[in-house]
């Protein structure tokens, strides 16, 4: 069956008069949302992006405060961020014509979730990378996430360097993006960058990066998982202590049609580290 073509919008309104910054990944067959993880953008995905292709028209777009879609003014929220999740999912699925499939990886998951738990009715199936849906204990019990490694690590984040080659050369030798590829390093850097005057800055803030880590606990969806019906893979990769992977296999048990996928070979940032094989474990769960 031949699916139709779509044509992608420079953004799409979501709450607040918000516009999302919408990114043609490429590829052709049937549409798949993208969905990214705090701090990054829709263009981090382009090396599963173009592993998918011969299968899927992949579609990314930019949560507020991400990319290029600016932040508002106000606080941190994310059922704000679940907006923007349902707000491109019911877009697309009216150019489809139908229900879609979406891909969603940490942050990026946890709001697809929210989608699929307010408007059912246009999502096919998921696949969600650690996606971050705590338990109410956390996954650092007695521990605010505002006093979290990640907020922390995210505020002393360089935002600015002389060149986008600096910037590349930063990230490439020192954890955690280390373990990108060169293709998804190159993707972060030369779209999540800006050039200004004093050389090139981080579009994504480190503040709107580190409340956004801060509030992750903050929203309900845990609670409501058991009303989520949707065809869901979760996937994560090894698990460890104070790290998403530990609660995934949880958040895959609560959902009525959840399934589990455990990759020991990977870390929280898979989908930059291993697109091929992430891309793998997409294809196979939406042909399905």
């Amino acid at each position: 069956m031949t699916t139709p073509p779509i044509t992608i919008p420079a953004t799409v309104e979501s709450t607040g008069g918000v516009q999302l910054a919408v990114h043609d990944l490429g590829g052709s067959g049937s549409p798949l949302l993208i969905s990214h993880a705090t701090g990054f953008h829709g263009h981090c995905y382009l090396p599963v992006a173009h592993a998918l292709a011969p299968l899927h028209h992949s579609i990314a777009f930019d949560y507020r405060g991400h990319g290029d879609t600016p932040r508002p003014e106000g606080q941190v929220v994310w059922d704000r961020y679940g907006d923007d999740a349902t707000a491109m999912a019911v877009w697309l699925a009216d150019q489809h014509g139908g229900p879609i499939d979406a891909f969603g990886h940490s942050m990026g998951g946890a709001c697809l979730l929210m989608a699929a738990l307010r408007r059912p009715d246009v999502f096919r199936r998921l696949v969600l990378f650690e996606p971050i849906v705590f338990p109410p204990q956390g996954i650092r019990p007695g521990v605010p996430e505002g006093e979290s490694p990640m907020v922390h690590g995210a505020r002393r984040r360089r935002s600015t360097f002389h060149t986008f080659e600096a910037a590349f050369e930063n990230f490439a030798a020192k954890p955690p993006l280390n373990c990108f590829t060169p293709e998804a390093l190159h993707a972060y850097v030369d779209h999540g960058f800006a050039r200004d005057r004093h050389g090139v800055h981080l579009k994504c803030r480190p503040e709107t990066e580190a409340d956004t880590f801060a509030t992750g606990g903050s929203h309900s969806t845990w609670d409501h998982l058991g009303e989520i019906r949707t065809d869901t893979l979760v996937v994560a990769g090894k698990v460890e202590d104070m790290q998403p992977s530990k609660i995934a296999a949880q958040v895959a048990e609560q959902l009525p049609n959840g399934r589990y996928l455990q990759i020991d070979s990977m870390n929280h940032f898979g989908p930059m580290a291993e697109p091929g094989a992430v891309a793998a474990v997409i294809a196979d769960a939406l042909a399905r």
